[in-house]
């Protein structure tokens, strides 16, 4: 059952966090917490979305804090780097900000940027991993089938772990699958899971290796983990930018998962300057405890006054969408 809105709306807090570098164009990122039962959890649809979308989000929350959540398989959940599409020369920088993280995933196809900085920023991060750690790329649909598949073969000295969404479409990331499958480097999907109708297309057009899941988008952990078992595919836990809260229900997820064969996305709390809670990894891996918001970093990271109201306008439209 949704609780009601002035039940969520009692402990509301919104924060904007400050980045350290700019990353999905975003240089602040807000987010609406609230707690429940069950704890604290998080509400932060990225502002461009219409409400239909955000209300996955909302819902995601609600679970979180108000139901009991699947019984965690592991206590500690490894992770991975997160590189944002920076010049090359900044990438030990940032990959000096993630503890011990033996992976690293790197933003490629920015607009405004050119493959050979993609290339420059891949093989920057090789060097300074060595030949034991592990790299992916992800390129958020960013290229068309044939540019994909000269970036791939561009690459393929830097021997990736996988390409994840290289492409927009499901049609797309079959095609360029089948194109590059003899080079033996897996595609992953998350966009063509998380923002689709049918999350499950992906998988039945078999367009795919391994899919990317994230709680928030796809409505809360047990849905994440019932369209896993449907897909059938290898899955990898990842944020979607979240603050501490959130991240803690990403590493909920991860714990439940019944195999978890790669590292996760979930180390991304150390882009952020500062937070509401520390979820920065330790050792390459993070907690998969809940988490509670320091209230001296509540008042501290506080957004300002209209921003707090255009939150809370925003979850009084969603979880009426949740009342239909």
């Amino acid at each position: 059952m949704t609780p009601p809105l002035a039940d969520i709306l009692a402990t509301a807090r919104v924060v904007a966090l400050p980045m350290n570098t700019r990353f999905r164009g975003v240089d602040v990122r807000e987010a609406l917490l609230f707690e429940g039962p069950q704890g604290w959890a998080e509400f932060s649809p990225f502002t461009e979305y219409e409400d239909a979308e955000a209300a996955t989000w909302l819902q995601a929350a609600v679970d979180f804090a108000w139901n009991p959540q699947p019984a965690p398989l592991r206590d500690r959940i490894p992770v991975n780097a997160t590189v944002p599409a920076v010049d090359a020369a900044r990438v030990a920088e940032v990959l000096a900000r993630f503890d011990g993280c033996r992976t690293a995933k790197i933003k490629v196809a920015e607009r405004g940027q050119q493959l050979a900085d993609d290339i420059a920023r891949v093989r920057a991060v090789r060097e300074l991993m060595g030949p034991e750690g592990r790299i992916r790329i992800d390129a958020n649909g960013g290229w068309n089938i044939d540019e994909a598949e000269h970036a791939i073969h561009a690459l393929g000295d830097c021997d990736l772990e996988y390409v994840e969404q290289p492409c927009a479409t499901v049609d797309e990331l079959a095609e360029l699958r089948y194109r590059v499958k003899h080079k033996g480097i897996p595609i992953a999907a998350d966009e063509s899971v998380r923002k689709a109708a049918d999350p499950l297309a992906v998988a039945q057009a078999k367009a795919a290796d391994l899919i990317v899941i994230k709680a928030q988008p796809l409505g809360g952990i047990r849905r994440a983990l019932s369209i896993v078992a449907e897909a059938g595919l290898p899955a990898v836990v990842s944020s979607a930018l979240d603050t501490a809260v959130g991240l803690a229900q990403g590493a909920a997820l991860a714990a439940s998962l019944p195999e978890l064969d790669y590292d996760c996305g979930l180390g991304t709390a150390s882009l952020f300057a500062d937070d509401v809670a520390d979820a920065r990894p330790v050792a390459g891996s993070v907690s998969a405890a809940r988490v509670i918001p320091d209230a001296a970093a509540l008042a501290r990271l506080e957004a300002p006054a209209e921003r707090r109201e255009w939150w809370l306008a925003r979850v009084e439209r969603c979880h009426a969408l949740l009342g239909d």
